[in-house]
């Protein structure tokens, strides 16, 4: 398909919106149905201030905090699997996540500072390397598409992921839900309310265990069962009618997770030969503080976000013997014990119009120091051998400031026209020691950066319930130092450049019962940074990439009982450089770019109904059901394209009964039992293909109690 045919399907689906809006159906339904129902509305935090998604001059998809606990994710990393025009490669472990959004994004893996995705959550950064962690008592999730330079640090150059979570009230509200199946447990708790008068406290409660679909063929069970648990404390204070100030403190740990590489194809029945206990050892533990103080002037609000995060993980990357013996010809294990931590101050201080106003404008400063390692501390073969004097250890060191302002200005009752810029300068420092065979090489290097990134946008109300936008966006990947570094003078990447342009139209019809939202997107990515690995080595690569898509979403309450909503996503990205010094293999001008499928789309049906008065039923119990489907076609598993990993469906459902506050339900995942892969990787040496398989398909049992 390509940009002509793109063009046409986004004109029809303009087109297609606007009819609904014109036709005499419209009119009448909006006569019938005045003070009837209607979709909730959307607000969002994509500009650190809350406004109405339609008036917000680029895509954004929202999550809402009740279907990510009705669809029963334990992380954001597996939210995001599920959502069209993003892509999730990892392994498995704890902190090996990569995102990409539209096609643009570090290829693999390839640092802790990658910054191709912002993350935040509750307005501070953190790495998405941590989106393994458990996802619990959260407001909602808002994928924000396309560069996103200006507010998010000057990251963010393919887009933003910004999580929100619920916050205490004055009145005491919570829940509790729990859910059991023969693969995983779950169980998330929640209490909030007042103190005082003027104080109010909320505190979350996360744990959580599942096996990996993976058969260990020496013990005959799962290869590990990771065990995640989180506890989250916010403190509320209403200093005075103009002032607060929100304290959050949050502990998280994961357990015997570990990065699975499994000898492909694994078909139905995934193994590996493995030392029984060798991720019992494995852990991850966040501790992340964040005080957020916002005073209201008579036309404006001053706001600072000062957070600290500091984060260790230990875990081995293991080739089992399976893969080694298809790799070496020998039955052997190796190991090598990956060792990291990440302390991280930010802070946020930023002026801005008062939420609501006419004229919304922003305009602040940020400042970021970074001390984090990430060691390969211990390397070793079957049954815990040790094989002495070789080891990596790496520090990095990053000191980010930057100045920004963005503002959105009526022109007129039809036109608006948004811009925003950003200066940063960014400054990183890195050593390493490489022993191999007790004779060590020591590197350092240090990068010293500034950019400009921002982005101009104009929205154009066709009628009350439909607006027209277009934005043109310049976003920048800071270039600086990988994680898997061997050899002096490995370690150091380029930096980025990416351009976008986006074109599309944001509609509530039917009197807010229909939502329609679509766009077509071009980016172009200047130096994109790859991870290019053979064997158990990396090193670094840099191409040109372009992406250019269609993305539709749509949500349909058609009546107090039934309500359908779908995205649909169409991405074709490609690598637009010849690069001959792969130690993959070459990478040929107009290969695909790895992990972005052309075709992403979900479907979910949702029906709630009351229950006709029988004997065993308490009156008024709903009957509540739910029924998700997701399509992803295949993609490249590597930058040479060596092989496609394959198309996937799933289909997941929730069955339950409501009586009053308490509901309890069946739940299935993946009901059709297909086993999808989370990532791809090919050996040029051997031609040995590996990756990780998804779980299988898991029935279970849940109750949710709320108050």
């Amino acid at each position: 398909m390509n940009i002509k045919k793109i063009l046409k399907l986004s004109i029809i689906s303009l087109m297609a919106s606007q009819s609904l809006y014109s036709e005499d159906l419209t009119k009448n339904l909006k006569d019938d149905t005045k003070n009837a129902i209607s979709l909730p509305s959307v607000t969002i935090n994509a500009r650190k201030e809350t406004e109405d998604a339609k008036e917000v001059p680029f895509g954004i998809l929202v999550i809402d905090g009740d279907e990510i606990r009705e669809k029963g994710f334990f992380s954001t990393e597996e939210v995001l699997r599920t959502t069209p025009g993003v892509s999730i490669n990892t392994s498995g472990g704890a902190n090996v996540s990569s995102v990409s959004i539209r096609g643009v994004g570090a290829l693999y893996p390839l640092s802790m500072d990658d910054a191709s995705v912002a993350v935040n959550i509750d307005g501070s950064p953190i790495s998405s390397r941590h989106l393994s962690l458990a996802t619990f008592d959260i407001e909602q999730i808002e994928i924000l598409k396309g560069p996103q330079g200006t507010l998010f640090g000057g990251l963010g150059g393919a887009g933003a992921i910004n999580i929100t979570t619920k916050k205490p009230t004055q009145y005491t509200e919570g829940y509790f839900q729990s859910e059991f199946a023969e693969e995983e447990h779950k169980v998330n708790l929640a209490i909030g309310g007042p103190l005082s008068e003027s104080i109010s406290a909320r505190i979350a409660l996360h744990q959580s265990s599942y096996e990996y679909p993976i058969k260990n063929i020496q013990t005959g069970e799962a290869v590990s069962e990771p065990n995640l648990l989180g506890v989250r404390g916010s403190l509320l204070w209403d200093i005075s009618d103009d002032t607060l100030a929100l304290l959050t403190v949050e502990h998280q740990k994961s357990k015997h997770m570990g990065e699975n590489i499994v000898l492909q194809p694994y078909n139905d029945d995934p193994k590996m030969d493995l030392t029984p206990g060798i991720y019992d050892n494995s852990y991850k533990e966040l501790d992340k503080q964040s005080l957020q103080i916002k005073h209201n002037f008579k036309n404006s609000q001053l706001t600072s976000i000062s957070s600290y995060s500091d984060v260790y993980n230990i875990s081995p990357v293991v080739f089992d013997r399976i893969v080694y013996k298809a790799m070496m010809g020998t039955s052997n294990e190796y190991w090598r014990e990956q060792e990291s931590s990440d302390k991280v101050f930010t802070q946020d201080l930023r002026l801005s119009s008062l939420p609501g106003n006419d004229i919304f404008w922003v305009v602040g400063a940020s400042y970021l120091d970074s001390d984090r390692t990430y060691n390969h501390s211990r390397m070793g073969g079957a049954n815990f051998v040790v094989y002495p004097g070789n080891h990596q250890f790496r520090n990095f060191d990053t000191k980010r400031y930057g100045i920004y302002a963005e503002s959105t200005i009526p022109i007129n009752d039809k036109w608006k026209i948004t811009a925003g810029v950003r200066q940063t300068w960014d400054y990183k420092k890195y050593n390493a020691t490489y022993t191999e065979s007790f004779n060590s090489v020591y590197d350092d290097d240090e990068l010293n950066d500034n950019f400009t990134t921002g982005r101009l946008g104009v929205t154009y109300a066709l009628n009350e319930d439909s607006n027209l936008y277009a934005t043109v966006s310049k976003g920048y990947n800071p270039g600086g130092f990988q994680d898997y570094g061997e050899n002096k003078g490995d370690a150091k990447y380029k930096a980025g450049d990416i351009y976008s342009a986006e074109f599309g139209i944001k509609s509530e019809l039917l009197d807010n019962q229909l939502r329609i939202d679509s766009s077509i997107f071009y980016t172009s990515v200047k130096d994109n940074y790859m991870i290019d690995s053979t064997g158990v080595s990396s090193f670094v690569v840099n191409a040109d990439t372009r992406s250019i898509g269609y993305e539709l979403a749509l949500n349909w309450l058609i009546n107090e009982n039934f309500n359908i909503s779908g995205n649909l996503a169409y991405t074709n990205a490609t690598i637009r450089d010849y690069v001959n010094n792969s130690l993959g293999g070459p990478v040929n001008s107009g290969n695909k770019v790895p992990d972005t499928p052309k075709f992403q789309s979900t479907i979910s049906l949702a029906y709630q109904t009351v229950l006709p008065k029988i004997k065993i039923l308490n009156a008024n119990t709903k009957l509540n059901t739910r029924l998700d489907y997701s399509y992803m076609s295949k993609r490249a598993a590597d930058v040479q394209n060596h092989y496609d990993l394959d198309a996937y469906n799933r289909v997941d459902m929730h069955v339950g009964l409501i009586s009053g506050n308490k509901e309890l339900y069946i739940y299935g995942k993946n009901i059709f039992d297909e086993y999808y892969d989370l990532y791809g990787f090919y050996d040029n040496a051997t031609s040995v293909k590996y990756g990780a398989p998804s779980k299988g398909r898991i029935v279970g049992l849940g109750f949710k109690y709320t108050f």
